[in-house]
Order: C-alpha cells, then structure tokens, then sequence
C-alpha cells in the first residue's frame, strides 16, 4: 500500500484550529478542520 506523504501547511492547520474552537461553524466544516489536523506533523513540546 502506497504511503500518504502529504502534509497540511502550517497556514492551513491554524485555519482549522480556529475553525474547531468557534461555534459558529457547522458538524461537517468541524469535520473537514479536524481532517486537516490529523495530517499535520506533529508538533514540538
């Protein structure tokens, strides 16, 4: 099986971060953002 090698932007995964956090997005915008979150690197503590 092939290797998914692609990375979300740090620009990208901030977007999502704030999306997640406000309300006033709906269930599936929520679902997109936490998509994009989880092909982030991870980051340093």
């Amino acid at each position: 099986m092939a290797r998914n090698t692609k990375q979300t932007s740090k620009r990208v995964a901030r977007k999502a971060s704030s999306i997640l956090r406000d309300g006033r997005y709906c269930k599936k915008s929520k679902s997109v953002a936490g998509s994009a979150l989880s092909q982030t690197k991870p980051g340093k503590k």
